[in-house]
């Protein structure tokens, strides 16, 4: 179990900067940071049982019907990006605690900092295929979040629009892609799949899977043509760029490459896409860096282009090249990193990312200076540098390689032309910046930054030399793991700066004359792009959007016209249509189950039902008589409830009428008491036969599944409810034990839809009529003796029949839903007593924290069944004997049945308690007549005497 607290601590650290932000920067800094820095710590107690060839795992069961356990493992690859990701991460915090201006809400930044680090965690350690794209889209929610921070700037708006529809169109196919590589294998568990090879490869569905899945790592880790959002994302400041954008999220699909190659790699196919997509995305996104004129552009595309490079090594996938791959992750990261630091302290000292406003800053910013330029020599591949060691393996490897045929002798020299533009746009990077004059001058006066803010880039420079002069000493100890886990063998290799006079040298040294002269000629290549502008894939996309929209658009005008009739006619038309195509393929409505005898009293209820039904829709017009219509309808579906042996059901039923009423009585406060005429009689006639029709359809569909002789599931949950749920009340037993999850989502919608409309409610106001349509003045007492005093007593019986209907449910009907209700009810009938303002004095606290409680206790009682190793949500029972009391049954499903209570409570009087607060004091009686006529109007103004009416 240790091992699961890596990835939960930081995912509790989300609310360390909540707790900690009203405190100061300081101290929200160091205590965001602590629960990274431990499991980072546990991350690295792991190595010696790496070491020797253990892996550690660990899974708790969830819905193992479908295969899904949350499973993690740290296998060698793990642990090197966990590393990456915790190590860098707490980096970013230091710098982003001098980055940010003291007015930005730093709490939120940090929450939405270590949310997107736990969930990177989650990738890196995920034993499940569906877990792992649980996380993988978790990437997606919090990198939007991250990149559009800055939500007062277009830029960075439109930045996290784009970036959250491609990679969440490329999660989509992912989840498409990993279904099908769980139903080839047979099992989710990233282990029997990365054991499967050979079965995934003679599959005939293989290719298709492939493709899915590498849509998705090419869509997360901007592999052309998905090269684009990265660039738009540099709108993010710059800590989310130096994290997201070089250690962690871009590295997601290149992770998801490594994590699988055992399994989905080592065909021609796998080799044709990842080789050719790698290399197209190396070079082009290059030559793009290169005449850029931003710094975090340059930086943008660098990053894509380095991306490619190891996409390409993983594409040939033979083991020196995958410990290539490996090993160029590392060193990307690390002088990335402090390359998007160091343009971070350039823009926050100098004003101004713009290379034309940039120049001579070497003399201000010396450190600055000997920081980007070791980093930048370091992206460039310049020997006694770590990117020297690993971009040199990436020319052996293109050399070596034979898998393409007479296209394999195009490998090498595509890939010292990425290594020319890398030397040219990193020399360009580092001269412009720091030794060319300027054409304009910067808007400040540049100047080196506070230390500890240069600090986490100056540790990563010094990272870049030691991993160069001892590559064997310094990285040894993560990539033999790692590449371990990716090859499922272990691989001998030796890291070394200097492998003698070679091929690939001299590779290296053309690419670092041409570099430099390419760099030279800088300015006739700009000169040329400008003459003729490459497409910007951004633009397509946008129109590729912009299309979808306009043909959603006329669609949406040929189909809404906003008439509600028209949507219910399409809808009920299209039910009519399937239904009875079913209908019509019976051979004979009347299955073998003879029909039940009809008695007096079932037959009248019936009639009733019919006649009241039909009574709502005449009278609609006349809106409390069709209210009390409807009310009369709810009665008696409880009535047949109660009369079928549906004791439950009926209490249901009965309490939601109740609720129901209240919340319309006080929506027809606001409206006219009259409906006008709209329908036409062609219109009436059609509705006639459309419902007539529909209701047949529905009739004789019901008819024939009920006296047919089914299989029935009843007679599991009857036999298992109490051995397994612990209750006699099998109702009970099934919403908060058998069918837990599903009641857990239903109140988690409740509580959204609950807080969505006290948003809407919360500012909203109206105008109080004086009088009705039809002149006739309200009464001047809106809160009689009678109500009051009658308020006074329901209430603490409604508690009292509450509290017993709750404490009841698992062996009689009752249980939280129902509590809920009742006890909503009693406390709303005070509001309508004594109005809001006098109940709010005496029930001073929200509505909200109580909803949102009540689906955090239901939450954590399914948790809690882990820390015993059981699936989630399990309930667990026992008979103990309590002094005075006697012997008394207790089970688990009692707490997720009070988080059930709460969050009805809070959402129930969010909607109802709000809904009376929005009237103001009237207006005078003509303008009066006439808003009651028109419908009422919306005001800011607060009821200036605190008089609400509910």
């Amino acid at each position: 179990m240790t091992l699961l607290w890596i990835p939960l601590l930081p995912l509790l650290g989300v609310l360390v900067p909540a707790l900690t932000g009203s405190r100061g920067r300081p101290l929200c800094t160091l205590a965001t940071a602590v629960l990274p820095a431990i499991a980072l710590a546990m991350t690295l107690a792991q190595l010696p049982a790496l070491g020797a060839g253990d892996i550690p795992r660990v899974s708790l069961s969830w819905v193992p019907q479908l295969g899904l356990d949350l499973a993690f493992r740290l296998d060698g690859l793990s642990l090197l990006f966990n590393v990456l990701i915790l190590g860098i991460g707490l980096l970013i915090i230091l710098y982003a605690h001098y980055y940010l201006d003291a007015s930005e809400n730093y709490a939120r930044f940090y929450a939405y900092l270590i949310l997107f680090m736990a969930s990177m965690v989650g990738i890196a350690m995920a034993d499940n295929l569906l877990v792992l794209w649980f996380f993988w889209e978790l990437t997606s929610l919090s990198s939007f979040l991250l990149i559009g921070f800055w939500s007062h700037r277009s830029e960075a708006r439109k930045g996290a629009r784009m970036a959250m529809t491609v990679t969440g169109a490329g999660g989509l196919a992912l989840l498409a892609g990993f279904l099908l590589l769980g139903d080839i294998v047979g099992s989710l568990d990233m282990q029997v799949v990365l054991e499967s090879g050979e079965t995934i490869l003679a599959d005939p569905r293989y290719p298709l899977m492939l493709v899915l899945v590498l849509l998705g790592a090419f869509a997360k880790s901007a592999q052309f043509p998905f090269h684009f959002w990265l660039p738009h994302a540099m709108a993010a400041p710059t800590p989310v760029s130096a994290y997201l954008h070089s250690a962690t999220m871009v590295k997601a699909g290149i992770f998801l490459m490594a994590r699988l190659h055992p399994a989905i790699a080592g065909s021609e196919l796998w080799s044709a896409i990842v080789t050719v997509i790698g290399i197209v995305t190396m070079v082009y996104a290059a030559w793009f860096a290169l005449i850029k004129a931003d710094l975090k552009g340059i930086l943008a595309f660098s990053t894509v282009s380095h991306l490619g490079l190891i996409t390409v090594l993983l594409g040939i996938g033979s083991p020196m090249a995958v410990l290539a791959a490996l090993f160029h992750i590392l060193n990307h990261a690390t002088f990335k990193a402090a390359l998007f630091m160091c343009s971070g302290i350039i823009d926050h000292e100098a004003g101004t990312r713009d290379l034309a406003r940039l120049g001579k800053l070497a003399k201000a910013m010396p450190v600055t200076c000997v920081v980007m330029s070791i980093t930048g020599a370091a992206m460039a591949g310049v020997p006694l540098f770590n990117g020297f060691i690993s971009k040199e393996m990436f020319f052996t490897e293109a050399l070596e390689t034979h898998a393409f045929g007479g296209l394999s002798l195009v490998l090498p020299v595509l890939a010292t032309i990425g290594g020319v533009l890398s030397v040219a746009y990193s020399a360009r990077l580092v001269h412009a910046v720091f030794f060319s004059p300027p054409r304009h001058a910067p808007p400040k006066t540049p100047h080196e930054p506070p230390h500890l803010m240069r600090a986490p880039a100056e540790l990563l420079a010094v990272l870049c030399i030691l991993v160069g002069l001892f590559p064997a000493l310094m990285a040894t100890w993560l990539m033999a793991p790692a590449v371990e886990a990716v090859l499922l063998e272990p691989l001998e290799f030796h890291l070394a700066l200097w492998h003698g006079f070679n091929l690939p040298l001299a590779m290296s040294a053309v690419a670092l004359v041409a570099g430099v002269i390419t760099y030279i000629l800088h300015r006739k290549i700009r000169q040329f792009v400008r003459d003729f502008p490459p497409r910007d894939a951004s633009r397509i996309f946008e129109g590729v959007i912009q299309c979808i929209g306009d043909r959603a658009e006329r669609i949406t005008e040929c189909v809404d016209n906003a008439s509600l009739q028209r949507f219910m006619t399409l809808l009920l038309t299209a039910s009519l249509v399937v239904g009875a195509i079913g209908l019509a393929q019976m051979d004979t409505l009347t299955g073998a189950k003879g029909n039940q005898p009809v008695d007096s009293v079932l037959l009248v209820g019936a009639l009733l039902l019919v006649f009241t039904g039909i009574g709502t829709a005449i009278t609609h017009r006349h809106r409390l008589i069709s209210l009390l219509m409807l009310s009369v309808v709810g009665l008696l579906v409880s009535l047949t409830f109660a009369r079928f042996s549906a004791p439950d059901l009926a209490l249901t039923q009965l309490s939601v009428e109740v609720v129901t009423m209240i919340l319309l009585m006080l929506a027809l406060f606001f409206l006219p008491q009259k409906t006008p005429r709209e329908s036409t009689p062609a219109r009436a006639l059609r509705d006639l036969v459309l419902c007539t029709g529909l209701g047949g359809v529905i009739a004789g569909l019901n008819y024939t599944v009920l006296t047919r002789d089914t299989e029935s599931i009843s007679d599991f949950f009857l036999d298992n409810s109490v051995p397994g749920g612990g209750g006699h009340n099998v109702v009970n037993v099934i919403l908060v034990d058998f069918r837990g999850f599903d009641t857990l989502g239903e109140i988690t919608v409740l509580a959204i839809a609950g807080l969505a409309i006290f948003k809407l409610l919360n500012r909203l106001r109206l105008f109080m009529p004086h009088s009705d349509s039809e002149g006739r003045i309200w009464a001047p007492d809106r809160y009689p003796m009678i109500l009051t005093t009658i308020s006074q007593t329901v209430l603490p019986l409604a508690l009292l029949v509450s509290v017993f209907i709750f404490l009841r449910g698992h062996n009689q009907p009752g249980g939280g839903f129902i509590a809920g209700l009742i006890t909503a009810v009693g406390l709303i009938l005070v509001y309508m007593a004594r109005g809001v303002a006098w109940t709010q004095k005496r029930l001073d606290f929200p509505y909200q924290p109580v909803a949102i409680l009540g689906v955090g206790v239901a939450a954590l009682t399914g948790f809690g069944s882990w820390l015993f190793g059981a699936p989630f949500l399990t309930s667990s029972f026992g008979h103990f004997h309590i002094p005075l009391i006697g012997d008394i049954e207790l089970a688990t499903a009692m707490l997720f049945d009070l988080g059930v209570y709460l969050a009805v409570v809070g959402a129930t009087l969010m909607i109802l308690a709000n809904l009376g607060k929005v009237t103001t004091p009237h207006r005078p009686a003509k303008e009066d007549h006439d808003a009651t006529e028109r419908g009422l109007h919306r005001t800011d103004d607060p009821t200036p005497d605190g008089k609400e009416t509910v």
